[in-house]
């Protein structure tokens, strides 16, 4: 019955152990579905392995640490004094098992919890290192969304200014778009002004590029050659996914993915602001 007792507690252990190593390897595959680059799968697997391994021997020395349950019924007899009804005393040496079983949960526990990272090292993961960046005005750094709104007014989105300023540290930006008329153009350097992108060391008034129709906008695209562009418009973004490393499609839905190197998020913002979740 005892030796039953004992091999029922070594198999849930290793269901435990099983169960374990199959999270792991599924959080990393569905991480590496999410990193804004191609994964060599053969690699993601021999790292899947290596780091499977490493868990399995913390737990085979779990295992092996923890003492059978025949040695703690000869330590309670011992302990007792032949007296049947004496309580005995909780060995030390079983004390400390617990409490290196207790380090280990623990230091598995803290395994899989999320690395918080600076929004620097956010903006550097997203973008893969990428040196070169073209991005579209209306829709990702305006509040306005169309030509006809620049007329009027022009409003630099407050949620995204700190995202664009960090890209524009390490990153030659340049920002774009199609507007109907000189006054839009003056409109929208005076909201970049106030906004303070200009007082950085990165973007500068130059790097802020007008045209009169969205084939203008893939012109200006194709000749800079950027390593990612950020864009609203589906067709644009379609036409340059040739051409392009990586693109950022900006849409409050959720299209299908129609190439590897094409990503989309709800807002430029969102996009930077949580690398374990996208």
């Amino acid at each position: 019955m005892a030796e039953s007792v004992s091999s029922a507690a070594k198999t849930a252990k290793e269901e435990e152990l099983a169960d374990l190593i199959q999270r792991f390897m599924a959080s990393l595959a569905e991480l590496s579905e999410r990193l804004p680059f191609t994964v060599d799968r053969q690699k993601l697997r021999s790292i899947t392995t290596l780091a499977a391994f490493a868990i399995a021997l913390v737990f085979a020395w779990k295992l092996l640490r923890a003492p059978t349950d025949q040695q703690r019924r000869q330590r309670r007899r011992h302990g007792s004094n032949g007296l049947p009804n004496a309580r005995a005393p909780v060995p030390s040496s079983e004390l400390c098992s617990s409490s290196a079983d207790s380090r280990v949960q623990d230091v598995v526990d803290e395994f899989f919890q999320p690395v918080k990272l600076t929004l620097e090292q956010v903006v550097r993961h997203k973008l893969s290192e990428g040196r070169k960046v073209t991005c579209r005005l209306l829709g990702v750094i305006l509040e306005e969304t169309t030509p006809e709104e620049l007329q009027g007014h022009a409003t630099v989105k407050s949620s995204v200014l700190e995202v664009l300023l960090e890209i524009t540290k390490f990153c030659d930006v340049y920002l774009m778009e199609r507007i109907l008329d000189d006054e839009s153009g003056e409109k929208v350097l005076s909201a970049l002004n106030d906004a303070g992108v200009f007082t950085t060391n990165g973007l500068v008034r130059d790097k802020v590029l007008f045209c009169s129709t969205e084939n203008g906008r893939i012109s200006f695209v194709r000749q800079l050659e950027p390593d990612w562009h950020i864009d609203t418009n589906p067709e644009i973004i379609h036409q340059l996914a040739r051409f392009i490393k990586y693109e950022l499609h900006v849409t409050p839905n959720r299209p299908e993915r129609t190439a590897s190197n094409v990503f989309s998020s709800e807002s430029l913002e969102q996009f930077f602001g949580d690398p374990v979740r996208r």
